[in-house]
């Protein structure tokens, strides 16, 4: 039986920023906007975020225990035009989806371009999973440019309300427990 295709997500965003500025915040400074209390495994146990630089290049976060959780892998470098990646915070490798991001020349400034596919490969709740990455990716690219938008703080609220939710079921521990992409010390390539 094959599975039913899912249309992938699309966002975009404009800056005043060029391309190279535009392309070295989303990498090169990716752990100083990443919105990591609300979007990681380990919230207030997270020590950093590393964005490998290159192709072959991990992304994924480091603990103050010093466990290590991949959320992708670089698939694609092209500096300053475009990167892709693989996406699965705390899932197996063979779920993820591939996160395409270009930053294409507008007027003074870039427009940023996300496309996230594969949803197929999710499984079972691949379609809910969908719909939350739609606001999540909106919510993500707005943090990026450095905006506050009223969406935002309502998205914040529910986020708040989702993080009281998650202490009730077990928290931060049962999340990290349940994490399907914890780097074993032995593939430490840094």
């Amino acid at each position: 039986m094959t599975q039913e295709s899912i249309p992938p997500i699309r966002r975009s965003i404009s800056v005043s920023w060029d391309q190279q500025t535009a392309f070295r915040r989303f990498t090169a400074e990716f752990a100083s906007w990443w919105p990591t209390r609300t979007h990681s495994i380990g919230g207030e146990r997270l020590k950093e975020v590393v964005f490998e630089q290159r192709s072959g290049g991990r992304i994924y976060e480091e603990h103050q225990d010093g466990r290590r959780f991949q959320w992708g892998e670089i698939v694609l470098w092209e500096p300053p035009h475009r990167l892709k990646f693989t996406w699965h915070p705390s899932r197996d490798p063979t779920t993820a989806q591939e996160v395409e991001v270009r930053f294409v020349r507008e007027g003074d400034g870039t427009r940023l371009e996300l496309t996230s596919t594969g949803w197929e490969k999710w499984g079972k709740g691949a379609r809910r999973a969908r719909r939350g990455y739609d606001l999540g990716w909106n919510y993500v690219l707005n943090v990026w440019a450095g905006r506050r938008t009223t969406s935002m703080a309502v998205l914040d609220s529910i986020e708040t309300l989702m993080t009281i939710g998650m202490k009730l079921r077990g928290g931060r521990d049962r999340v990290i427990a349940k994490s399907g992409g914890e780097i074993a010390p032995a593939a430490d390539q840094r």
